[in-house]
């Protein structure tokens, strides 16, 4: 088995130390979010450009040979080497490993290694005395400490041990007596200075019994120096957490909070948590719930508690509501509680049946990158069998709310539902790097699986079982920034995607390696010398090799090959920048682009010099599914290898446009094409007529061995060429096809339909993948943006198609139509003119975000008349049909008030009129609505406002005064009548003088 080495050189696996990241994830202790690599860089290299073996293909994949861990690397420990140091500043080095008796090959994409130093001495003789009924529970930290339960003895240890044998550190620890079984979750260490260089005599720690007796050590360097507090939680403790200020969070199960510290004496010291926001938790649920803060009803059970250091904040999540707190070194503040049982239930069951009955058991929270990660089970006591299905919800705050917009993932995980009890046995591991692998665990297995915000396809989802005689999962969480695990059977373990498991399409990965063993040898050293620069399609090679090692799970030599081609430090210029995102372009292109040159049909019709990513279904829509995985894999790699930010712009339909947000077009019409081959399984005859004009229309030549949908499939980046061939083969069905027949009405129906549900499709993923596209804070201001679905131009814009298509569908259909069928125009129609004046709005939108502001205002000034113009003409026909309903709809949405006040004028209603007054006041409706009144004559109406506008009317009219005296007669106020009759009479005689 080989891999690509970080000399770009194909070595033995076992030859190639393994590369650990910074920063961490422990289930209760959050460290602030790891950011994208740090500038050290792995050592400076020359090389060709790699040139990786095979993988093998998926079920066949080598697996590693017996025994507990995997042999196939060295064991896991913190290493300086990568260009992400040892956090710790210290030599770290591996001690000897434990006799290991795990057989994971029944793996295919992870791997079991053992992670850090032996165990020491302590807790192997911990666990060889343990009885039958002492549970082991263990926690591992972030920073690298670890600590575990066994009946009442606490051991805490140091898991990556440092070079200088006598700096080794383990101390037990006897615990207070309980009725109840310890776990480790009732145990935190906490320190002034980071815990990761933290001397031994500054740490302190914390036991708590489940009763309440609390137990604390100042310092661990001394074992016997403890005191001893009862602390009254009015119900059994189930957490206790180490926050800021050395201080700790204890937990009932009940949701109440205490935080301790210790005062002078070494005596702890403890308070409660104040729930809610001072004067706001004396009132009712409903009323402070409009302020954020919840209060929890009297059965909610605390499940998890999550302390982030980095924003200085503690979450709780209880059967109901998420909570947060801002904690500082002496106060804490309630920030919100959101009812998370009543906001999730629906989404978490729709997910998985469809349905809203059923039972949704919220368990664990956690934090990674992309948002807080709540870990929930559901099952229905209907189904049989009955199926405990494990969710991942992850949620956005911001900072004052939880966001309405979350991602739920159902897991592969689904066991058969025992107890709500049994539930709460799994856990939940989340490393900290960039990615969307999240790990759930209980004593039997360890589970592997997507959060579902990745940009990627990811691995697949696999379960890693450690049930065999004797083992089992005592414990877990993150170290290193890899998921850390505790086994009966071998101590501390990582869990690590293979270095052959590769998350692209494994014969996209085929013909990439072949390409680039193909391409002529260029030294990564010469790619930053100014001297002699290596060809633009010599760099295009290597980015392509850097992805594929990326793709590989090599990160360091993906890294390292793009710190050459574009070293951070380099002069920035402008034709240097252009390269950049020259280059990623045409890559991406090629993505979506590319000839299936696997698939033998097209053996004949891939062009010579392509060197693209060929994949091999033979089934389009197969096709179209991996390039869009293929898309996210390039994204995600652009992110963590720091190009993502440093994009600038692109050329497109002959205007300027944000590389990131080409980016995301190719990913729209990928999107959308899928919608078109999902309409041309249903509707083949249609769709393949005008598949057949496009490619006469561009001059491709179908093969013998090929269909016209093959063809046409293949080029994604020109589907939107199909829009105006659908309507040239809809106005030909509407011409050779009697008006009374199916055939004519169905024609426009389907037409419709593919337009708008590709359009749709195009528009949801913009809007639910915006967080892969967005500009960092940093970023140069950016151009206008037109997206391609608010294309203008002649012929296959997308603009000149809506347009095309609501003149055709009012002038030819809809006069022929009976009512049923005008209703569903009239549907369709408005959902496409959704489409365009939303066009308008994203331009818009783009020219106020400019920098500084007011940069274009003659731009926007302009596109604002335009977009005026063009809403009035497009949606004026509708109100002189009649179609009320929908006029309304779309002139409410953006703000027509001159359509809005001709439909209530034409309908004679006054009341939606005064609705819409207090609906659009901040956009001052009501004097649009004086205005339009004065223009078109209609003085009595403007006088005759109900009471509640009067106001708004004496103020209008101040600029009217030949009116306004009219306005004072009506509401009875004959003081400024007579003035201002007084005022009209002086200018009279003054013009006539």
């Amino acid at each position: 088995m080989t891999r690509i080495s970080s000399d770009c050189t194909a070595r033995s696996l076992e030859e190639r130390p393994l590369v650990c990241f910074n920063t961490g994830f422990s289930r209760l202790e959050v460290a602030p979010i790891s950011l994208p690599l740090s500038s050290t860089r792995a050592p400076q290299l020359t090389c060709s450009p790699p040139v990786p073996p095979r993988a093998p293909a998926a079920g066949s994949r080598a697996g590693p040979p017996g025994g507990r861990a995997s042999p196939v690397r060295p064991p896991v420990c913190c290493s300086p080497l990568a260009g992400r140091g040892c956090r710790r500043g210290e030599n770290c080095v591996s001690t000897p490993t434990r006799v290991q008796s795990h057989s994971a090959a029944d793996s295919i994409n992870y791997d079991v290694q053992t992670f850090g130093s032996s165990l020491p001495v302590k807790v192997m003789e911990a666990l060889t005395m343990a009885g039958v009924d002492d549970q082991i529970s263990v926690k591992v930290n972030e920073s690298g400490w670890a600590w575990m339960v066994c009946g009442e003895r606490l051991i805490i240890w140091k898991i990556c041990q440092t070079a200088v044998p006598k700096l080794s550190v383990c101390k037990e620890l006897q615990l207070p007596g309980s009725e109840y079984t310890y776990t480790a979750d009732l145990v935190a260490v906490s320190s002034a200075a980071p815990l990761e260089t933290a001397p031994v005599q500054s740490i302190s720690v914390l036991a708590v019994a489940a009763e309440g007796t609390a137990r604390l050590w100042t310092s661990l360097a001394q074992e016997g120096n403890y005191t001893e507090t009862d602390v009254d939680l009015g119900d059994l403790c189930n957490f206790v957490v180490a926050v800021t200020g050395e201080s700790f969070i204890l937990s009932s199960m009940k949701s109440r909070l205490l935080r301790a510290s210790a005062d002078s004496s070494g005596k702890l010291q403890c308070r409660a948590l104040q729930q809610g926001q001072g004067v706001l938790s004396g009132i009712g649920r409903r009323v402070s719930s409009l302020f954020g803060i919840l209060s929890p009803p009297a059965n909610d059970t605390l499940h998890s508690v999550l302390w982030v250091g980095g924003a200085s904040c503690l979450y709780t999540l209880t059967s109901s509501s998420l909570s947060k707190w801002e904690v500082d070194d002496s106060w804490e503040h309630q920030v919100l509680s959101w009812d998370v049982q009543r906001a999730l239930t629906e989404s978490i069951a729709d997910a998985i049946w469809v349905s809203t009955r059923k039972y949704i058991f919220i368990l664990y929270i956690s934090l990674i990158q992309s948002g807080l990660v709540v870990l929930a089970a559901a099952w229905h006591p209907s189904d049989a069998p009955c199926l405990a299905y494990f969710c991942l919800v992850t949620l956005q705050d911001n900072g004052a709310a939880i966001s309405d917009q979350f991602t739920v993932e159902v897991t592969k995980y689904s066991p058969p539902f025992q107890s709500e009890e049994a539930l709460q046995a799994t856990r939940l591991a989340l490393p900290h790097r960039p990615g969307s692998t999240a790990f759930l665990y209980n004593q039997e297995l360890v589970f592997a699986c997507s959060t579902g915000t990745g940009r990627g396809g990811g691995l697949p989802d696999e379960k890693i079982s450690f049930s065999s005689p004797g083992d089992g999962v005592r414990g877990g969480g993150c170290c290193s920034d890899l998921p850390v695990f505790f086994s009966q059977n071998s101590g501390m373990v990582a869990v690590v995607a293979r270095e052959s498991a590769s998350i692209l399409p494994e014969t996209m990965e085929d013909s990439l390696f072949s390409s680039l063993a193909a391409a002529p040898e260029v030294s990564v050293m010469e790619t930053p010398t100014r001297a002699e620069p290596v060809a633009q399609e010599d760099k295009t090679r290597l980015l392509k090799a850097a992805f594929l090692q990326f793709c590989r799970n090599d990160l360091v030599g993906a890294q390292t090959v793009t710190d050459e081609l574009f070293p951070a430090d380099g002069d920035g210029d402008e034709d240097e920048g252009a390269e950049l995102d020259g280059m990623v372009t045409r890559i991406n292109l090629d993505l979506v682009d590319d000839y299936p040159a696997s698939d033998p049909r097209w053996a004949e019709s891939v062009p010579d010099e392509s060197a693209g990513f060929p994949l091999t279904s033979l089934i389009i829509l197969h096709q179209l599914e991996d390039k869009m995985k293929a898309h996210g894999c390039f994204m995600d790699f652009l992110l963590q290898v720091g190009l993502l930010d440093r994009l600038g712009h692109s050329t497109v339909r002959s205007s300027v446009m944000a590389t990131r947000l080409l980016l995301c077009e190719h990913a729209e019409k990928l999107q959308a094409a899928m919608v078109l081959k999902n309409h041309h399984t249903k509707r083949g005859e249609l769709v393949n007529r005008a598949i057949g004009i496009a490619l006469q229309r561009n001059g491709a030549a179908v093969p013998p061995s090929l269909t016209a949908a093959d063809v046409f499939f293949r080029e994604v980046s020109q589907i939107s060429s199909v829009f105006d061939c659908l309507l040239d083969e809809e106005e030909r069905s509407l011409k050779e096809n009697p008006v009374d027949s199916v055939q004519w009405a169905e024609g426009v129906l389907t037409v419709n339909n593919i337009i708008k549900d590709m359009l749709q499709a195009a528009g949801q993923y913009r809007e639910t993948k915006a967080f892969m596209y967005r500009a960092s804070g940093s970023s140069a201001a950016e151009p206008e943006y037109v997206p391609w679905t608010a294309s203008g131009g002649s012929g296959a814009g997308v603009r000149s198609v809506i347009s095309r298509q609501h003149e055709i569908i009012l002038r030819s259909v809809y006069p022929h139509a009976d009512s049923e069928l005008r209703s569903a125009l009239c549907e369709q129609l408005v959902a496409l003119l959704d489409i365009y004046l939303g066009g308008y709005v994203a331009q818009l939108t783009s020219l106020q975000q400019q920098r500084p502001p007011g940069a274009r205002q003659e731009r926007y000034d302009s596109l604002e008349m335009e977009y005026s113009q063009r809403r009035s003409e497009l949606l004026a026909p509708l109100l002189e049909l009649g179609q009320y309903q929908w006029v309304a709809a779309l002139a409410e949405k953006y703000c027509d008030f001159d359509i809005l006040v001709q439909m209530c004028e034409q309908t004679d209603n006054q009341s939606r009129l005064q609705h819409y007054m207090t609906k659009f006041a901040d956009q001052n409706f009501a004097d649009f609505l004086f205005r339009w009144y004065m223009e078109k004559g209609k003085r009595g109406k403007l006088l005759s406002q109900p009471a509640a506008q009067h106001q708004q009317l004496a103020s209008f009219l101040q600029s009217h005064q030949h009116l306004s005296w009219l306005h004072h007669i009506h509401v009875h106020d004959y003081c400024s009548t007579l003035i201002m009759l007084e005022i009209l009479n002086k200018k009279y005689f003054a013009s006539i003088n």
